[in-house]
């Protein structure tokens, strides 16, 4: 049919230049679109059609190219592409910027005594573990005993760890106790991510050649993904839970939040999802 969209078109890979920082800019911004977790299940589903038909070699009718990334899109956000399962709705990547900016915005507001340091340190390795799981590799599934494991260590961890610093900071500058939630966050994501992957360090994950033949599983290569995505999860964090600490010290001393306390978190969780 004349005009009708081609064939050839990758859409098993991003749809801009990766090896340029605007091309790897506009994929994580589209990956991370917060407004893909306001779509309805018709619409999630109807994606996955447009992406099931092409990669079948069917063009739905009147189908743009636009269309078609948009599609795949929004198909990634909300499946997974391994299993083809739908995702659990927190534990999406859309869902990763309205997520962490709450929480870590309360971790850093609410620090100061130890049970809203539990609470929301315990919400805040819920929502990892959930994250953990739900983007987890298809190849090595991870069973009850070792989401418990890993949920309950990173938990324990991340409280440990605050709880301590708290007391270590009591008598130092009020500015050093506001770095305490940071120094848990990193402590747990050291404990959560391994042993939430520990599947993958024993049996190693798919290696592929530059065609996307499997050429077999490999744990050396689980153990060095593994190492950067911890080490990437914390320097995530650091811009949005290592700044605001400074401008939340200044802003306290002044007469608006100290007439309106209850200003603090919204304030606190607007910094961290600027930052």
């Amino acid at each position: 049919m004349s005009g009708e969209l081609p064939l050839n078109i990758n859409i098993k890979e991003p749809r801009w230049d990766q090896s340029t920082f605007v091309g790897r800019a506009n994929h994580f911004f589209t990956v991370t679109d917060p407004r893909n977790i306001l779509l309805s299940n018709d619409q999630l589903e109807h994606a996955r059609q447009i992406v099931q038909d092409y990669r079948h070699g069917i063009v739905q009718p009147g189908l743009t190219e636009d269309e078609l990334w948009r599609a795949k899109y929004v198909y990634d956000s909300a499946f997974h592409p391994d299993t083809g399962e739908k995702m659990i709705l927190i534990g999406r990547m859309s869902a990763q910027v309205p997520m962490n900016m709450t929480i870590t915005g309360c971790m850093m507001t609410f620090y100061r005594t130890a049970p809203a340091v539990i609470f929301w340190q315990w919400i805040n390795q819920s929502f990892n573990a959930i994250v953990n799981y739900t983007n987890r590799s298809g190849d090595a599934p991870i069973t009850g005993s070792q989401l418990g494991t890993a949920y309950v260590s990173a938990t324990t961890g991340a409280v440990a760890t605050a709880l301590g610093l708290n007391a270590l900071t009591k008598h130092v500058s009020p500015l050093i106790g506001r770095f305490v939630p940071f120094a848990a966050v990193a402590a747990a994501n050291c404990i959560n991510i391994p042993l939430m992957r520990q599947r993958e360090l024993k049996y190693g994950i798919p290696v592929t050649d530059e065609n996307g033949n499997r050429l077999g599983e490999s744990a050396n290569a689980a153990k060095q993904a593994i190492t950067q995505v911890v080490v990437s999860r914390i320097l995530m964090a650091a811009p949005g839970m290592a700044i605001p600490p400074f401008i939340m010290n200044t802003l306290e001393k002044k007469a608006f939040l100290k007439r309106f306390p209850w200003m603090s978190a919204p304030i606190q969780v607007g910094l961290v999802g600027f930052w």
